[in-house]
Formats: C-alpha cells, structure tokens, sequence
C-alpha cells in the first residue's frame, strides 16, 4: 500500500510544521478530484443517496445513521450500530470537514471520500449489502434513480462508481467554516475568550499541534501512533491498545497502533472520544491526551482553558434538509 506507507513516513515531518501554519481558517470549499469535479445536480443525487437506507440489506442504515449531519456528523455512540444491531470495534468519524482529510476511515484504508462510500454498503456489520451489483440492481429497480442518475451523470445507467461520486460530492459540501477560532485566525482578536486564548497557547505550549495542525487540525495528513506512552492505569480503564490500527489494513508490525490524526473540528459535538469511543468527556480526553501521547500532565485550570478553546473550534454548520426519497410503490426489499 504505497499511499499508506508514503503517509506513515510524513510522521517524521509532523514536529517541523511551524505553529503559524496552525492557525489558518477553514476553506469554505474542498478542492475536487479531476475525474469528479462537483456539480450541484451530483450532491444532489448523492444527498438522496447518503440517507436512503434501502442501500443497506435490511432497508433500516443509511450512511446518515452513523454520520448524523443533524448534528455533529457521527452518532455520539462509543460504537455504531449496523444491521440486524451489531456493532463494531469503533467509534464512527464525523463526516463533517472530512473532505479535508487526507485518507478516510481510523486506519486510513481509503485514499478518497470515493473510496470511502463504497466500504460500509458491503460490510456485514455495517450496511450488510452482498455486493455493489446487488446495490446497482435495487437502485436501478426503484422508479426515480435513472432520472436522478441522468441528471448527474448525463444517462440513466447507475452504477458503483457513480453511486460513490455521488455520495462524496455531497460529502464535500460538509463544511463548517465561521467557528469563534475562524474569526480570530481572520483577525478579528475578539472572536476568542482570554480563556480560549489561554487554551491556544496551551495546546501550542504542550505540543498538541505537532499532529492536529492545519485548517483542519488533523495534521499533513500524515497517521500517528496511538498511545505513544504506555500507562497501565489508563489502559486497564480505556484500552486503547486493543486495536492495532494500521496494522490490521497493511499486516506490517511497524504499522501497529497508528491511526489517522482525527480533526478538532466541533470536536465539542462528537463525544465519546478515541477510536473505540472508550472516553465520555472532553475533559477526561484532554488529560488522557496529555499522558499517553505527551507524557505530560495538565491541571484541571490547563483542562478548563484546553476545553474552552476546543469550544472555538465548533463551526456555522451548512442547513440540511432531509430529501424525499424516490419510492417503491407496492414492493418492499424484505
């Protein structure tokens, strides 16, 4: 997996990002591969697409299930929820600002938001669908997706490839740009709390930004290790160390225990925290945070002002209106 690995090799290039780099505002577009460039009639099919749950075997998950854009674009759960009520060993990702990310997914598995839509439709934890064809087959029977398809695409044929262009051209419009923090880094230095700031300089004085760096404070899109620092006591409470990450996607013992840096954005709206969603609070994942991965400790004053800025970071979230899905006039799927 060159991308993969070409990736993990940015880590070394984490500690030289200049802090300045840090603090820059938030696009309010995400840039779009050549081959799907966005148009309003392709999010509009991949809106459709993100919330109808008949792509899922049971006709009961949509992508929306577990990435609520009603909220802070995951589904607050320690671990999500699929069909027939399984679960998984993770905590689902906000989808919102995840057009900025480098690869998607906590293990990084996927290059693309493209990529990405196609994993959990044939999961059979997740959406539990057999195969994409079995997926092309029921949209193409469902009176209403050809139109929706050639409108987006210029024919009626439907297919996996379109289907998934589709659904992250949507995706891409979830953008939450504005937050408190935007306003100071435009320079308007009132936007933030003596708090917030305190909180800012706190994070750079710590070395928080050696990772979630950039716009969107996830990093150069590079994976870190996580935990760094071995702590019994924590990992008896939260086992972090469980999942092996990366290491689960390449098999390569040098990959284990490294995940895609998460982004802060609205960070404050995503509770549980970490990858298996082990950690209720934002003040507990602070203090966590600090030891595993900087072997440092934070008074409760450094946790209150580190939170407050967090709080900075929670962005003017684009209107969503749910769609009218296309209907199946006296057929069920089950």
């Amino acid at each position: 997996m060159p991308k993969i690995r070409s990736i993990v090799s940015a880590i070394a290039l984490a500690s030289s990002i200049s802090v300045a780099s840090a603090w820059d505002a938030l696009p309010t577009k995400a840039p779009a591969p050549a081959d799907n460039p966005t148009t309003a009639e392709k999010v509009e099919l991949g809106r459709i697409l993100y919330h109808d749950p008949r792509l899922s075997s049971t006709g009961t998950v949509s992508c929306a299930s577990c990435h609520n854009t009603m909220l802070g674009g995951e589904d607050n759960r320690p671990n999500s929820m699929g069909v027939h009520g399984q679960t998984g060993g993770r905590s689902a990702p906000t989808v919102w600002n995840a057009a900025f990310n480098e690869v998607q997914f906590w293990d990084g598995r996927a290059a693309s938001l493209e990529e990405q839509a196609a994993g959990p439709v044939t999961n059979p934890i997740e959406m539990g669908m057999k195969s994409w064809d079995d997926v092309v087959k029921r949209l193409a029977s469902i009176d209403g997706y050809p139109a929706l398809f050639n409108k987006a695409f210029g024919d009626n044929s439907i297919s996996k490839d379109k289907a998934t262009k589709a659904i992250a051209a949507y995706e891409r419009t979830l953008i939450t740009p504005n937050s408190a923090y935007d306003k100071y880094a435009k320079g308007d230095k009132k936007a933030l709390t003596a708090q917030q700031i305190r909180g800012l300089n706190k994070v750079v004085e710590l070395g928080c930004v050696s990772c979630h760096s950039g716009p969107a404070f996830n990093g150069p899109g590079s994976f870190q290790k996580f935990p760094v620092i071995d702590n019994a006591y924590l990992e008896k409470q939260y086992q972090l160390s469980a999942d092996k990450g990366l290491f689960e996607v390449t098999g390569k013992s040098g990959d284990e225990h490294f995940f895609k840096v998460p982004t802060l954005r609205n960070i404050a709206l995503t509770a549980p925290y970490f990858h298996n969603g082990s950690v209720k609070t934002l003040e507990k994942a602070v203090k966590v945070m600090a030891r595993v991965q900087l072997d440092k400790k934070v008074t409760d004053a450094e946790v209150a002002d580190i939170v407050a800025f967090l709080n900075a970071l929670t962005g003017e979230f684009p209107k969503q209106q749910m769609p009218t899905l296309p209907g199946t006039l006296g057929t069920s799927f089950n």
